[in-house]
């Protein structure tokens, strides 16, 4: 098999030769470019600057020689805009915190301040207020909150959040034809489309690092809040993306065609380490429609998969997800509460498809040993491998300052897996 003969066997829930593995196919499966930048000098790969696929996380472009390297099968077709609102190439040299050498989009525009902090202006506009911050020392991004006080009295979602979800232009189409021609076409790999903007209620959004001035309930505390004391704010939002979704939906399945294999739909997070962020009767009366009324068109209209990304204790869901067509679930946070592998391969295994939990990105991997790496890498294997129905990945993506040594002994575990 190849790469995508490989996927699509696992995606299907038959089992592969071996099993697929993904190092930065999405927003999610990726490496944070300090780690991509030490990865490569381990591995004896040519050093040079690191192209930032996703600035706000400081995700390296996982090139050729390392997809190579990790056995990896999986390739994104990313859209044109950041979370930072940025649409240029990456054609800015910079400097990471720790010194990594990167290269930037053409119009992200930042700020040191006297402690040491790194601000972003949105969409590279000087004149907008900063959006996003790290601080001095960092390896990634946050987004600041911006928003004026809204009246609790006279709230208006649909202008509040116009701004947020816009239906693509004809640039947006043809760069989506154009790259995933040359991804399907000039290679074997899977390819996952990130198209986006379903993300209902996501944290890294909500406060808007994209918009200059965003408006209404930006903060999350407040955000979460009001699915109590707003439900209807958070169901007119809900209702106008997903109808700016659907239109976008269409204009990608005619510029992709099948040229993709599945589909990335949603990074909200439904789980802390211990538990839900909301009930679960709150996640079925406002999440699940519109969930459902996308991942049936989607069904309806594609062959691809819907890919959905939840951080957290969401095993409580898991009968929704299935139920409202999510075909497979990232990143599978094996260390949260009720999330343990072996019952979550035994109860759902057939149902719907894991992708992730190949390691703990919390622990084990940064602070463990290498061995202690190798080993967990080799269970997780073990227990999701069998009956297909699995992609490895790590559980999000792998951050900066992670031992060389671990990362190796990572796919080293694959690696030797795959050749039993």
């Amino acid at each position: 098999m190849n790469s995508r003969e490989r996927v699509l066997a696992a995606i299907h829930h038959k089992e592969p030769d071996r099993v697929p593995v993904d190092l930065g196919g999405c927003g999610q499966t990726g490496i944070n470019a300090s780690s991509l930048y030490a990865l490569r000098k381990v591995w004896g790969l040519p050093e040079h600057r690191i192209r930032i696929c996703e600035p706000y996380q400081l995700l390296g472009e996982v090139e050729l020689d390392v997809l190579q390297k990790a056995g990896a099968d999986v390739v994104p077709l990313w859209n044109r805009g950041t979370l930072l609102g940025t649409t240029g190439a990456c054609t800015k040299p910079w400097e990471m915190p720790d010194g990594t050498p990167v290269w930037m989009p053409s119009d992200f525009e930042y700020d040191v301040n006297e402690k040491g902090e790194t601000l972003v202006y949105p969409c590279g506009d000087r004149s907008a207020p900063y959006s996003a911050h790290m601080p001095k020392g960092g390896s990634f991004f946050d987004g600041i909150d911006r928003a004026e006080e809204y009246d609790e009295d006279h709230l208006t979602p649909l202008e509040d959040y116009r701004e947020s979800f816009a239906v693509k232009d004809e640039e947006d189409c043809r760069y989506w034809e154009k790259e995933s021609v040359r991804l399907s076409e000039h290679s074997d790999f899977a390819v996952m489309g990130v198209l986006g903007g379903m993300g209902l209620g996501d944290a890294a959004e909500i406060p808007g690092p994209f918009l200059k001035h965003p408006r209404g309930i930006r903060k999350m505390e407040d955000w979460l809040m009001a699915h109590i004391l707003y439900p209807d704010y958070l169901d007119a939002v809900f209702q106008m993306q997903t109808e700016v979704m659907l239109k976008n939906l269409e204009l990608y399945r005619q510029a992709v065609g099948d040229r993709i294999q599945v589909i990335w739909v949603s990074g909200t997070d439904f789980g802390t380490q211990n538990g839900l962020m909301q009930s679960r009767e709150i996640f079925q009366k406002l999440y699940k429609p519109y969930y459902q009324k996308v991942n049936d068109w989607i069904h309806q209209n594609t062959s691809w998969k819907t890919f959905y990304h939840s951080c957290g204790a969401v095993a409580e869901l898991i009968p929704d997800f299935i139920e409202m067509g999510v075909d497979i679930l990232n990143p599978v946070q094996c260390s949260a509460k009720g999330m343990d592998a072996a019952f979550l391969k035994e109860t759902y295994g057939d149902r719907i498809v894991f992708w992730g939990g190949g390691i703990d990105t919390q622990a084990t991997l940064p602070r463990g040993t290498a061995k202690e790496v190798y080993d967990q890498v080799l269970k997780r294997l073990e227990i999701f491998s069998k009956g297909g129905g699995y992609v490895f990945a790590a559980i999000h993506n792998i951050v900066a300052g992670v031992p060389p040594e671990n990362l190796t002994a990572m796919y080293q575990a694959v690696r030797d897996f795959r050749e039993r």
